[in-house]
């Protein structure tokens, strides 16, 4: 069996019952939209297609779903890790079929923290040039944030257990503080923000409302944007691949 619409709709409950899951996917990222987009003057001051107050929006809605993703798909990395895999051997659903619906899952998570900050964003004054912006945005948070799935797999395998969503969680943070996320970064800073993963990934999802300018000067031109995402993108998949071996080692 591929797909198991019961055991779905077990995961999407039983992620919904907890506080973990809330807080971090669904709670920080609309908190920090309230706390460093919510502005009057925000709304009036343009970037790019659109204002500061839809930029921020933005880079909340993708810092959400990078969370939502590593942290789900890390937990349950780990869970076949403590062998819920033997468990699964036991029902008809395979293997393929639980990595699908947990993923399924994790983007579920991802969709609803987009949908929240995007929300809030449009009853707190953001604004883009043209309506199709917004969903360009949107589509490329939830395209693109499955690289952070890849890097929560990789970190799940690695530390096989409960931890393993909580610190997928704390490296995206670290990541968004040093990739030009949170607060427009320049100089050296941001010399060295251009090759952390969470640079690319929110440049990419940026674009369609600055076309890749930045706050402080200057410009980011496309390919070097998409270069650093497919980059980590095989980090990722590497950093998962060897932990694939490694727990069959353990096993």
């Amino acid at each position: 069996m591929i797909f198991s619409a019961t055991f779905f709709r077990t995961e999407i409950k039983r992620q919904l019952r907890n506080p973990y899951t809330l807080a971090f996917t669904l709670g920080m990222p609309v908190v920090l939209y309230l706390m460093f987009g919510v502005s009057s003057d925000y709304t009036t001051v343009s970037a790019g297609n659109g204002n500061v107050s839809l930029y921020v929006m933005a880079s909340m809605a993708a810092f959400g779903a990078a969370t939502a993703m590593s942290s789900m798909c890390s937990l349950a990395a780990s869970e076949v890790g403590q062998g819920w895999g033997r468990q699964i051997a036991m029902t008809p659903l395979s293997m393929v079929g639980y990595a699908l619906t947990k993923l399924l899952t994790a983007v579920c998570f991802a969709a609803l923290s987009v949908t929240a900050v995007f929300i809030l964003g449009s009853f707190t004054g953001a604004e883009a040039d043209d309506l199709w912006r917004w969903f360009a945005v949107a589509g490329l948070i939830l395209l693109t944030s499955c690289m952070f799935g890849l890097f929560g797999l990789g970190v799940g395998l690695a530390f096989n257990s409960d931890s393993a969503a909580a610190l997928a969680s704390i490296s995206i943070t670290f990541f968004s503080f040093f990739g030009n996320v949170f607060m427009p970064l320049s100089g050296v800073m941001l010399d060295i923000a251009h090759f952390t993963p969470m640079y690319g990934y929110v440049a990419l999802v940026r674009w369609p409302i600055t076309e890749g300018a930045l706050v402080s000067g200057g410009s980011d031109p496309l390919w070097a944007v998409l270069l650093n995402v497919v980059a980590w993108t095989a980090v990722f998949a590497i950093i998962t691949r060897i932990g694939v071996l490694r727990s069959r080692q353990r096993r």
